[in-house]
């Protein structure tokens, strides 16, 4: 067997292996990685890469809120009221469509890509993901889909902030990536406007703050749960946060050979 490629017995012991055999390695397997962390984490952009690198399933959970608080305010209803946005909430029809580098979120036919990303959607989608009947509706249907893609073999990578304890706790990889508060700012200032100003920066910072408070309320996502592994992307690239994920799902293969042997 060649250097770097990978079997179901070749891979115990092997400390590194190039993207493509990893590729090869967790093909069929249904591989399951669930990534947390809060605000500007880093967590969505590194979760595409690692799922266009390895042709996993991509689930991007907060497009799913999003696009929820989008529905209630198109439907004019009272973000203030849990009931009603839970009622709502049994009639979204979200779907993601296109690449993984560039999704194309759909809520009916309706392509609601850039909605989602309007600042008046941010501004008021840490209410909704703060109900607790909304946070378990979204878990159930978004584990759904996680199990849906393992048993297809695909596999699936999810991001959000409750994966690796509610939603997906028995995921085969988890992480939480944390970030210092500064880093996160400028990297959503970057996603939100595509770059960084002190002006945007100032009109950004309360937004995202009062997320994390939010979801604080409802969600442990700043501490690891046990068996969930803390990569701190502070001062790394992505490239940096992508190796140390791709780390952990080689020693899962490695776990999964020994366990077959």
């Amino acid at each position: 067997m060649p250097e770097n490629s990978v079997g179901d017995k070749g891979v115990r012991g092997m400390d590194r292996m190039s993207v493509e055999a990893l590729r090869e390695a967790v093909a069929g397997r249904g591989l399951l990685v669930a990534i947390d962390g809060p605000s500007g984490s880093g967590k969505s952009t590194v979760s595409k890469r690692i799922a266009a690198d390895l042709n996993l399933a991509f689930l991007e959970t907060g497009a799913m809120y999003r696009a929820l608080t989008w529905l209630c305010m198109s439907n004019e209803v009272d973000l203030g009221n849990p009931e009603a946005v839970l009622k709502l909430a049994d009639e979204l029809e979200f779907s993601s469509v296109g690449t993984v580098a560039e999704p194309k979120f759909l809520v009916g036919d309706e392509d609601v890509t850039e909605a989602l990303r309007s600042v008046e959607v941010a501004a008021a989608v840490s209410v909704v993901a703060g109900y607790i009947p909304v946070r378990n509706w979204m878990a159930n249907s978004q584990r759904r889909e996680m199990l849906k893609a393992k048993e297809t073999g695909r596999g699936m990578i999810a991001e959000g902030r409750d994966i690796t304890t509610v939603v997906c706790p028995d995921a085969d990889v988890r992480i939480l990536l944390l970030a210092d508060s500064e880093a996160r700012l400028k990297r959503r200032v970057l996603e939100t406007y595509g770059k960084v100003t002190p002006e945007l920066l100032d009109a950004t910072r309360e937004l995202v703050s009062g997320r994390d408070a939010t979801d604080s309320l409802v969600s442990s996502f700043l501490e690891p749960a046990p068996g969930v592994i803390p990569i701190d992307s502070s001062n790394l690239s992505i490239e940096g946060v992508v190796d140390s994920v791709f780390d952990q799902v080689v020693d899962w293969l490695k776990s999964e050979g020994q366990g077959r042997a």
